[in-house]
């Protein structure tokens, strides 16, 4: 009995329907997996030795760096293993804890894009306030809450899933949730979706509106002002949109796959839109603000040269 409602093992059956595309989808997702780490490093080290970079916006840019890192090496090493695995089973307290991984990852993403519009909110419309209330002081308290508050959280909603008697072990993806495992409960999960909701108003919906309602005062700042200002404001801006955007879509996209049956998707779009928000925002934030700010961009480029004379030095 205790076996039936304590499974010492979680089944991920997605895997059975890949495959033989399991070895390209291998191949692929550790070519991503590597490029990931390599790209957002190169953010870190570059802002971390750069000192003209010691800035409260390229903080924050290093904050996102650390988190795709975080995410991406948390799921990415037990999913290419289990792509090349016969057996697809995950032992219970390594589901939970990929669970936690995960969805602190998506967490701190989403609060970590909350304060860089509260940033560049206070830059466009307060601007002879930024150095007052943007302090150094300010970024230590606000990127702490930013991860405080979405590991505490999380670990409830995690340690409530961890506490459920489960009448079953098959979790229709290709890595952990906290949904598919609650669903299979054999008792009310009333207090596990209260405490979900509050935890996805909290670390979600309230990030997301809070990016809209700055936006939205800056759109309306913008109105009036001149072409020049709004050149300005976009160049300063965009690289955060592109950011929230992104990641808005890929959330949004995760949400509706768990309220469908991926088992009657074609297995191989099944696999690609499951692992759409843990892939797409790690690969496109380093491009966005590696490429797209001339700052950052500058200091990669003149590593780069000086790397390159260093070599042909040492060749001659």
């Amino acid at each position: 009995m205790e076996n039936s409602t304590n499974p010492p093992f979680f089944n991920l059956t997605m895997f059975i329907n890949i495959g033989n595309y399991r070895y390209p989808t291998f191949i692929l997702c550790f070519l991503l997996f590597a490029f990931i780490i390599s790209a957002n490093l190169v953010i870190i080290v570059v802002i971390t030795l750069e000192k003209t970079l010691h800035q409260p916006m390229y903080i924050f840019i290093l904050c996102l760096s650390v988190n795709s890192v975080y995410g991406s090496t948390g799921f990415f090493i037990r999913f290419l293993r289990d792509l090349l695995s016969d057996s697809h089973l995950i032992p219970r307290a390594a589901c939970l804890t990929q669970v936690y991984v995960i969805y602190t990852y998506a967490s701190y993403e989403l609060t970590l894009l909350g304060i860089m519009a509260y940033d560049r909110y206070i830059a466009i419309c307060q601007p002879l306030h930024y150095h007052t209330k943007v302090t150094t002081k300010m970024i230590a308290i606000l990127v702490s809450v930013a991860w405080i508050y979405p590991a505490i959280s999380v670990f409830a909603c995690v340690y409530l899933a961890s506490r459920l008697p489960l009448c079953g072990n098959k979790i229709p993806k290709v890595f952990c949730a906290n949904w598919p495992i609650v669903k299979l409960s054999c008792i009310s999960t009333a207090l596990n979706n209260l405490v979900g909701m509050l935890v996805s108003v909290t670390t979600v919906f309230c990030p997301l509106a809070f990016v809209l309602y700055t936006y939205t005062r800056i759109i309306l700042l913008c109105r009036n002002q001149s072409s020049e200002f709004k050149s300005k404001v976009i160049q300063s801006c965009l690289p955060h949109i592109i950011t929230f955007v992104n990641y808005s879509i890929t959330v949004f996209c995760d949400v509706a796959l768990s309220r469908v049956d991926l088992e009657e998707l074609n297995p191989f779009l099944a696999v690609i839109l499951s692992l759409e928000f843990v892939v797409i925002p790690p690969i496109l934030n380093p491009l966005v603000y590696g490429l797209k700010l001339p700052e950052i961009r500058k200091v990669i480029l003149r590593m780069v040269s000086c790397s390159k004379a260093r070599i042909k030095h040492i060749e001659s």
